[in-house]
């Protein structure tokens, strides 16, 4: 017999079915509470809402686990590429070596992108963020390849707008940071990879191609790879929530950048960087800022350091921190800032303070500090989680579509005014 849940309200006791994931995750659904008693739930930030059934991401905070369709991101990370990771988020499973081919060479023929996108940036201030440039251009694709707006597109045409994203997607990123430099685009090379392509026209001149060190590729590879997908956060969720109105792939995750975008969620790993110049600035004293952190009276927050989900560590951090030790050991980066970083990482690891409390470095804290040794501005840390996180919205995207689950129309408990005489401007 199926599980129920029994509420009892107003004298009345309804029955709603419990259901159960794969992993054994349980969930009431009341999605018929309001019809038949009158209720609604009330969940501020919707911390408790499950708002769909997915098969894409499994992650449980207590125990930091985090899976990708089923498999480990610690073999994923360890063995894949980032192009069978996209592929298995977005299509189900690990793709065999002739369809893996197939998919790197049907995305390596999109990674151009039209040349009349250049003009945008003449109209961008010079100083815009390259998330806003970003969120713009993606959004933009829509006007450049029409047909995705047909929200009853083919299995084809569906598959030719996610391969049409995934190839431009690292040159506009590329584009942006050149014309922040000032300094004309490269575009990518048909004898390079994804990543090699994408760090070449990052880093490259029109004159000059880049080489790059075997750690510094795969410590590329591991960060878009820990990035790829993280279960309903609130860029995926906005991705699902703006897809259900059948908006076009591009629109809807140009609205996920633009969730993304926030310190609170995206923008953490360059909240991170501008911590450690802060510190820098006021003398370099890690132990003065450790003792901020721990002063509850404090308004000082150390960033990069704990997570909302996970309650004793963060999987993708025990990775990307050997990744991490690895770049720097090979580039031999001498800054301060970095310096400072690996400080509060030692004294943190070893304070009894943060070990009681959980709060491990997380993955923002080590991709800001690989970001920065590469050479990145840190307003274009955002931009390079989106790259990351892009097939896991599409994935996303297309799941949603796929289950042809209904607009998203979230209730409200109102609490304003109620009936209200309206006045004459006379006597306002």
């Amino acid at each position: 017999m199926s599980e129920t849940a029994s509420f009892t309200l107003d004298g009345n006791t309804f029955e709603f079915p419990v259901i159960t994931g794969t992993e054994n995750e349980k969930a009431i659904d009341i999605s018929k509470l309001r019809d038949q008693s009158g209720y609604i739930t009330l969940d501020p930030g919707f911390k408790n809402t499950g708002a769909t059934k997915s098969a894409i991401t499994f992650l449980d905070g207590e125990k930091g686990i985090l899976k990708y369709r089923g498999y480990k991101i610690e073999d994923l990370a360890e063995k894949s590429t980032f192009l069978e990771v996209a592929y298995l988020l977005i299509f189900g499973n690990l793709p065999s070596k002739d369809i893996l081919e197939q998919f790197r060479t049907d995305i390596k023929r999109q990674m151009m992108v039209h040349e009349d996108m250049k003009m945008f940036f003449s109209g961008f201030p010079s100083k815009s963020h390259p998330m806003g440039q970003l969120s713009c251009l993606v959004g933009a694709l829509s006007a450049f390849y029409p047909e995705s707006l047909n929200p009853n597109q083919s299995e084809e045409e569906e598959y030719k707008t996610i391969i049409n994203l995934l190839g431009k997607m690292p040159t506009i990123v590329s584009w942006i940071q050149k014309k922040s430099l000032g300094h004309p685009v490269v575009y990518p090379k048909k004898d390079l990879g994804y990543i090699d392509n994408f760090m070449n026209m990052i880093f490259g001149e029109v004159n000059c191609d880049k080489i790059f060190d075997e750690a510094v590729l795969d410590a590329m590879r591991i960060l878009l790879i820990l990035h790829a997908d993280h279960e309903q956060n609130c860029s995926t969720s906005t991705v699902r929530i703006v897809g259900s109105s059948n908006a076009n792939l591009y629109a809807s995750v140009s609205a996920g950048i633009n969730a993304l975008w926030g310190p609170l969620h995206g923008g953490a790993n360059q909240a991170v960087i501008e911590m450690l110049e802060d510190i820098k600035n006021d003398g370099g004293d890690v132990e003065k800022y450790l003792a901020k952190a721990k002063d509850k009276n404090d308004p000082f927050r150390l960033m990069g350091f704990g997570h909302r989900v996970y309650k004793n560590f963060d999987p993708r951090a025990k990775i990307i921190k050997k990744a991490c030790d690895d770049v720097l050991e090979k580039l031999g980066v001498e800054d301060p800032v970095l310096d400072i970083a690996k400080g509060l990482e030692k004294a943190a690891l070893s304070d009894q303070y943060f070990i009681d409390r959980k709060l491990y470095p997380n993955v923002d804290f080590y991709s800001g500090i690989i970001y920065r040794a590469l050479g990145f501005k840190s307003d274009m840390f955002t931009v390079l989680f989106a790259l990351g996180r892009l097939p896991g919205w599409i994935a996303q995207w297309k799941e949603m579509r796929d289950n042809k689950e209904p607009i998203g129309r979230p209730r409200q408990v109102y609490t304003g005014e109620t009936s209200r005489q309206y006045p004459d401007t006379d006597h306002r």
